[in-house]
């Protein structure tokens, strides 16, 4: 399998800090990136998240996610608690081989999927080869 240099999430250390009103931390979402012929695809787990709390900017060569979390209602004494809260924040460059302009996002079921298309010369091209 070919190696894919088309995006890389920066190190924890190098991730720009946001700016907040809210108190707490901000965590960095899971994610998994598949190419095809055509496009990258970014699935990022956001759960809690509605499509409204999502910021997602593309930004000089960088797209930049970024979710707010509503707080849960406390309801009853806390017995156990594994789920932090905070906001997401994640910052990804991308290749000059995305053509920016025609990224699209959706969200559904705690996931966002980011489409991000390749530019036409960027795609692969069969070569027929003669005999």
């Amino acid at each position: 399998m070919a190696e894919n240099n088309s995006m890389t999430a920066q190190p924890r250390a190098d991730l720009k800090k946001a700016e907040t009103t809210r108190s707490g931390g901000f965590f960095s979402p899971r994610v998994d990136i598949f190419e095809t012929e055509n496009e990258l695809l970014l699935y990022a787990d956001l759960p809690g998240v509605a499509p409204n709390d999502i910021d997602l900017r593309f930004e000089n060569g960088e797209l930049i996610l970024q979710a707010r979390v509503n707080a849960r209602p406390n309801e009853g004494n806390l017995l156990l608690e594994e789920y932090g809260s905070g906001d997401f924040y994640r910052v990804f460059q991308v290749h000059e081989s995305i053509d920016s302009s025609r990224i699209e996002a959706e969200n559904k079921n705690g996931v966002l999927i980011v489409h991000l298309p390749k530019e036409e010369k960027a795609k692969p091209k069969q070569v027929t080869v003669k005999g």
